[in-house]
């Protein structure tokens, strides 16, 4: 018996001694093979091969993707016992971990986006009891906050009502961002490094950065910023004109305008989408025609120089732009500063421009 024990005992160990050597061995071999072991998987072919195209292709694979002892362990046992998915895709708390790896190398990137609206939290998006006692919870919500979480809404908010009070019921996720890097910018894309421009001043080159794309969660991939629609969008019976600028296209799939209620004269008249509905900021009125990158910066949307970018301080009216009554100086403003019209202030008529004139330096001295 004692001698069955004791072999028992030097086979289990000889089995764990396999199992670290081979998980050793294959961590050595991953992480010095620059993606070639990955590639290695029939699964992970096209990946790779895109990544070696991309503007990260001097990136081993192991620098952005998690490589734990315990995600190798779960690696090896879906291959074993045959459970692959249909397509490999990431997981939520995978996309989660590679936004510390993007810190690495775009530092200041991280920073702009860690300080500005698009880093909101899980909880602080899906579990805010101003919203939702407003608004149901619904998959929609999903397509913008939280478009890589694996699951329904049910699966990550309770409860589903109008009462509350929410909370979350994946609190692993509560403070982790509801809208991480890869929401807006796709890592296996084709695209060269960034590199100095031979021309400073021109307009030549790529407008959109490569990068740029939106994740589609039903899809289950990204769509290049170039590729997408920009929207038709109404003011009432009226075509608004709206910027070309290809980089907003991306901002147009979550601040996107809705189709007019029926029994508005919108509807009644078959118009389209509307400006400022739902979450559309499309400018009108005196802004009417800019891009949304003209006054909001792309990662953390601050738009504080965006008057001093267009404007001198001075308007046509002798009054400081930036103290006009408008929410860019107060956000309690009635007077939207992304809808404002000349005539929301000046109701009986617009005034003609003052004339400001001062002496000139150089007029005084050559009068001398």
């Amino acid at each position: 018996m004692m001698r069955l024990l004791k072999v028992v005992a030097l086979a289990t160990a000889a089995a764990l001694l396999l199992v670290v050597c081979a998980v050793c061995g294959a961590s050595w071999y991953y992480t010095t093979q620059h993606g070639q072991g990955c590639a290695s998987c029939h699964e992970m072919t096209a990946s790779v091969g895109l990544m070696h195209s991309s503007a990260h292709r001097a990136s081993n694979c192991l620098d952005c993707h998690e490589t734990s002892l315990r995600t190798k362990l779960r690696h090896i046992s879906v291959h074993i016992f045959g459970t692959l998915p249909e397509a490999i895709h990431l997981r939520d708390v995978d996309v989660v971990e590679m936004t510390a790896s993007c810190r690495r190398c775009h530092q200041r990137e991280y920073a702009t986006w860690h300080a500005g609206p698009h880093s909101a939290t899980y909880s602080r998006i899906l579990a805010d009891p101003a919203h939702n006692a407003k608004r149901r919870l619904n998959e929609d919500c999903l397509r913008c906050h939280g478009m890589h979480f694996n699951g329904s809404i049910r699966d990550l908010v309770q409860p589903q009502n109008a009462a509350g009070p929410w909370h979350l019921t994946r609190v692993d996720l509560a403070g982790q961002p509801a809208i991480p890097c890869l929401a807006c910018h796709q890592l296996h894309r084709e695209g060269l490094p960034q590199s100095k421009p031979e021309v400073r001043i021109s307009v030549t080159g790529t407008a959109t950065p490569e990068s740029l794309a939106f994740f589609d969660r039903r899809e289950q991939m990204s769509f290049a910023a170039a590729g997408l629609m920009l929207p038709q969008v109404w003011d009432n019976a009226r075509v608004v004109r709206v910027s070309p600028d290809a980089r907003q296209f991306l901002c147009y799939q979550c601040h996107a305008p809705r189709e007019p209620e029926t029994g508005t004269p919108a509807a009644s008249n078959r118009w389209g989408p509307q400006v400022a509905s739902g979450d559309d900021r499309t400018p009108i009125g005196v802004h009417e025609g800019i891009s949304c990158l003209a006054c909001h910066l792309g990662h953390n949307e601050n738009a504080r120089a965006s008057c001093k970018t267009c404007h001198p301080q001075m308007s046509h009216c002798g009054i400081d732009v930036e103290a006009m009554d408008t929410t860019y100086y107060n956000p309690k403003s009635s007077h939207n500063i992304h809808w404002v019209r000349c005539t929301d202030c000046h109701q009986h008529g617009v005034p003609k421009p003052k004339i400001f004139t001062r002496p000139s330096t150089l007029q005084t001295s050559t009068a001398e």
